[in-house]
């Protein structure tokens, strides 16, 4: 049974439209004008149980948007879901006590207690077990480095540890359903490789749910072997992340290390992204790469080479610009 199953999920806001001016606030003390606003627009999809699945987009994609409303903050305006076995927008108790939503420009700490303090107060909202609370802390710590630091203050904490103390705070009572938004904002690449480990060890000993929103490829190359996109509010991908390389990276990227310099006119052969000193990187169509590199290495003087894929956020940014396609792994869900 999946974890999650979201099927048409919509939300629409209507948005009160001020005019300029004095005149036109006047006016609209009397004639209210607004648009509305889609920010989801019938998403579908399903989790099953231990999957990390990313789910991206551009700004304003619906991505925040659908996780409020899987974790039954907000209504939708049309569409269903269930969550658990339960539609998350009646709040259930039950419910609520199986998932946690960890949002990385919220904080949920008390910013002049230390972290250890706002862990007990999640102990009593979740009536943890002493004993249980006590190991579990202790488990947590212990996974994400922070043992010495939960009786220092929140706010003398790096940025990086107080999203280490969100962490361990979200997972205090033990959730199948973690939902992830933006959790390594902010953070330098050292904090996000740590977090990362973490949550992948979690995942690994625990069998916990993730849904990931993150504008950092490190954080999906790292974690999520499938990727949800949405752009404006209509999903346009749901498939493997290797999925996106096949159908959106319609170029290879050569690197190649010269003899000597550059040569002048090896633009000519793609798109020149890099050309300096002997080494130069050279964006080319897929199905032409055998025959522009056997014309290269007849040419001129190579020292090393490797053909790539191009860097995921570029193919991401791709997807975004091209919209909605169906991807191959959406005509198999859709058979079964």
């Amino acid at each position: 049974m999946p974890i999650i199953a979201a099927h048409n999920l919509a939300k629409t806001y209507r948005v009160f439209q001020k005019k300029e001016g004095l005149l036109g606030a006047v006016r609209g003390l009397f004639r209210r004008e607004y648009k509305e606003v889609h920010a989801v627009a019938g998403v579908s999809f399903q989790i099953e149980p231990g999957e990390i699945v990313a789910f991206l987009g551009p700004n304003g994609a619906g991505k925040t948007t659908t996780l409020k409303m899987l974790s039954g903050l907000i209504y939708p305006t049309s569409g269903s879901a269930e969550v658990l076995g339960f539609v998350p927008w009646d709040r259930a108790d039950a419910f609520r006590r199986r998932f946690a939503l960890v949002m990385g420009q919220k904080n949920q700490l008390w910013w002049d207690l230390p972290a250890v303090d706002s862990f007990q107060l999640h102990k009593e909202i979740y009536s943890i077990p002493s004993d249980n609370f006590q190991r579990t802390v202790a488990e947590l710590t212990e996974l994400f480095h922070v043992k010495d630091l939960i009786r220092q203050p929140v706010r003398e904490l790096s940025l990086g540890e107080r999203m280490k103390m969100e962490l361990i705070a979200a997972l205090l009572h033990q959730p199948e359903l973690l939902l992830l938004d933006e959790p390594t904002i902010g953070l330098d690449v050292v904090a996000q490789a740590t977090i990362q480990r973490c949550l992948l060890e979690y995942n690994r000993t625990r069998g916990v749910t993730m849904l990931l929103t993150s504008h950092y490829m490190r954080d999906v190359e790292a974690l999520c072997s499938r990727v949800i996109i949405i752009n404006h509010g209509r999903l346009i991908y749901d498939g493997p992340l290797s999925g996106i390389t096949e159908q959106f990276g319609q170029a290879k990227l050569i690197k190649l290390h010269f003899a000597e310099s550059v040569p002048p006119d090896l633009a000519r052969f793609g798109e020149l992204t890099n050309g300096r000193g002997p080494v130069a990187d050279l964006k080319v169509e897929r199905s032409q790469v055998p025959l522009i590199l056997a014309e290269i290495l007849e040419k001129y003087p190579i020292v090393d080479m490797s053909v790539q894929d191009p860097p995921l956020d570029q193919m991401i940014a791709r997807v975004f610009q091209e919209g909605p396609r169906q991807a191959p792994a959406d005509s198999a869900r859709e058979a079964q």
